[in-house]
């Protein structure tokens, strides 16, 4: 146990003392918090450009329905000849509508063409041809002596009002910010696997290209070797989130003190003040119900799968590095790992918002190779205790299983070199 205790601390050190782990430390927090701040800049900026469209109309009878928005100007070119209106439209404008001269407008459902040497967005195109639809839809109502206007007026908007068995108030966006809450919990431990079990894994191969791995060995068994190096990498690693998680919130805080004021002072009127009062007041709403969660369970069952799905990897990252000689031999046995990863982020992310107590919701949940990420989205929605303990269970009952398998490739794969090994050879070493 001692020798145990030496490695993990050693482990510890040797990542909390290194120069690039402090720097990125301290310098992630301020490199994303930047990268936040410029991308909301580029999309302001990008609100206020304006594009301009020519439109040459030889019917004349859809020109005057193409309003101006903020994002997009359009310019009547219907008077030039089309040539001469293509030529100025490539040099001048962003592209060109061209409606051909029809007899009715129902002879503009497939005739109306835009010109364009870059490829327009399909939100334009959908703007576009809502437009033309519109046309169609009036001039077919006209037809039948319907007129539009009434229906207009006969149209309504519901609101379907949201509430449990229990008689309490529901919320329409309740569900998104659950799986919000979820998919963050499940991101923050794939992330944190992938970039501490690749940690794991190059220290290994470190030691053992160095031969260091020769003397350690001679000293301590390779499985508290491992164990020693999952663990004191995995607590490096929690340092490092806790400190990324205090520094982010802070951060935040400045940055939402500093640029979230608006300077100046503008007119208030009545239907502002009320329209405040009701966001407040639904927000105040949400915060209730985020606070009704189950956030004692969800805090708990994250650290446990946390360290749970850390540890089930890690150790095949530790095997993995036991049994090539370099990073780049080792690509070929990542994609297995991976793969598992990602595809509880998808499962979870499009099964879990639509279906949380779905079958295959539920049994994902279960597989030990992506129930952290799966349980962690099912959560917030409401998981029975005994869904939770099996599949607890049979993670780090998985975990000591693939724990006794890597030990095996790792005390045969640590001590050989120069040598690409197989699937197959692998494979003989578990029999050893």
């Amino acid at each position: 146990m001692m020798s145990l205790s030496l490695i993990v601390k050693r482990e510890f050190v040797a990542k909390v003392r290194n120069k690039s782990f402090i720097v990125m430390t301290f310098l992630s927090p301020l490199l994303f918090t930047a990268m936040a701040m410029l991308v909301g800049y580029l999309a302001s900026v990008n609100d206020d450009e304006v594009i301009k469209i020519a439109i040459h109309d030889e019917s004349g009878m859809l020109e005057p329905d193409f309003k101006d928005t903020k994002k997009i100007e359009y310019v009547n070119l219907s008077e030039m000849p089309l040539a001469v209106a293509k030529e100025k439209a490539a040099k001048s404008y962003e592209g060109l509508i061209y409606v051909p001269k029809v007899a009715t407008p129902l002879e503009l459902e497939k005739k109306v063409e835009y010109i364009s040497d870059e490829s327009p967005s399909m939100d334009f195109i959908d703007g576009v041809q809502d437009v033309i639809n519109d046309k169609l839809f009036r001039y077919n109502l006209e037809q039948k002596n319907i007129n539009y206007e009434e229906i207009g007026k006969a149209k309504a908007e519901s609101e379907i009002h949201l509430s449990k068995f229990s008689g309490e108030e529901s919320l329409k966006w309740l569900n998104e910010i659950k799986i919000g809450i979820g998919f963050a919990f499940g991101y923050l431990i794939m992330m944190f696997i992938i970039i501490y079990g690749n940690m794991v894994m190059r220290s290994v191969i470190e030691e053992k290209t160095n031969r260091i791995i020769e003397i350690i060995i001679s000293s301590v068994k390779p499985f508290k070797l491992m164990m020693g190096k999952i663990i004191g990498t995995s607590m490096a690693g929690i340092l490092q989130f806790l400190i990324w998680a205090i520094l982010g919130t802070i951060l935040i805080f400045v940055v939402a003190g500093v640029f979230g004021m608006k300077v100046g002072t503008g007119a208030v009127t009545p239907e502002m003040v009320e329209a405040g009062k009701n966001s407040m007041g639904e927000m105040q709403a949400y915060l209730n119900e985020i606070w009704n969660l189950p956030l004692g369970m969800m805090a708990g069952c994250f650290l446990v799968y946390f360290i749970g799905g850390f540890f089930l990897y890690s150790s095949i990252y530790a095997s993995i590095g036991a049994a090539v000689d370099s990073e780049t031999d080792s690509q070929q046995f990542l994609l297995p790992i991976i793969l598992p990863l990602m595809l509880g982020v998808y499962v979870g992310f499009f099964t879990v918002i639509n279906d949380p107590h779905g079958t295959v919701a539920t049994v994902f949940s279960m597989i030990p190779l992506t129930s952290p990420i799966v349980m962690m989205m099912r959560i917030p929605f409401g998981v029975p205790v005994w869904q939770i303990i099996v599949s607890v269970v049979l993670l780090f009952a998985t975990f000591l299983l693939v724990v006794w398998f890597a030990a095996k490739i790792y005390r045969i794969g640590i001590l050989m070199y120069g040598k690409k090994p197989t699937y197959k050879e692998i494979f003989k070493w578990l029999k050893y």
